[in-house]
């Protein structure tokens, strides 16, 4: 029982975190603003009814419900190379069903600092300076995104580090098998593809 309590905790912590992005999101214009915005919502409700809702189903999952029961099973695979101070991610994330999802947000945390001032492709943005975050977009059951690709440059020249690649967020939907979602690569600097 103390374990259940200690893992609803946990739980509870990082939604909480979650929903504070969101609502920071939110606010700054990212999620679900009309006219048009980068975050293309749908337009009628205010950031503080995104917030009040994602607050919502929070209290549900914590309660022990399952909010929403669909179920989708996302993988990402690809490789990571490391040469020269410099880091190449290659990945396509894919979803098993049998859901659909609507969108979905990939988390690449390297284990060495990334070089300042780098522009990632559209849909993507620095969490810190070793942590990346990509949204998928939209993933029929069946479906595939189309492939990520960054060219980072590492702060110095390690020669090796690791990345952990894993779904930050999804829209909806469970997914009871997290292992191909979650992965920890070890890549050493010899410009080799090391697969996941």
């Amino acid at each position: 029982m103390r374990a259940m309590a200690v893992m609803s905790k946990g739980v509870l912590g990082a939604v909480l975190t979650a929903l504070v992005v969101l609502g920071a999101g939110t606010t700054a214009g990212a999620v679900g603003e009309t006219g048009g915005g980068t975050g293309g919502g749908t337009g009628g409700g205010t950031a503080g009814d995104a917030v009040g809702e994602a607050a919502g189903q929070v209290a549900g999952l914590v309660a022990g419900e399952v909010v929403g029961a669909a179920e989708a099973d996302l993988a990402h695979h690809g490789h990571v190379s490391l040469w020269d101070g410099r880091v190449g991610v290659w990945l396509v994330t894919e979803n098993h069903g049998p859901s659909d999802v609507l969108d979905a947000t990939v988390r690449l945390a390297f284990s060495a600092p990334m070089a300042g001032g780098q522009e990632l492709p559209p849909g993507c943005l620095w969490s810190s300076s070793r942590v990346v975050s990509c949204r998928t977009g939209a993933l029929p059951d069946g479906g595939t995104a189309g492939e990520l690709a960054l060219d980072l440059r590492a702060v110095g020249r390690p020669q090796e580090l690791t990345v952990d690649v894993s779904t930050a967020w999804r829209s909806g939907g469970i997914d009871r098998n997290s292992v191909n979602d979650r992965h920890r690569v070890l890549v050493l600097a010899t410009g080799d593809p090391y697969v996941f």
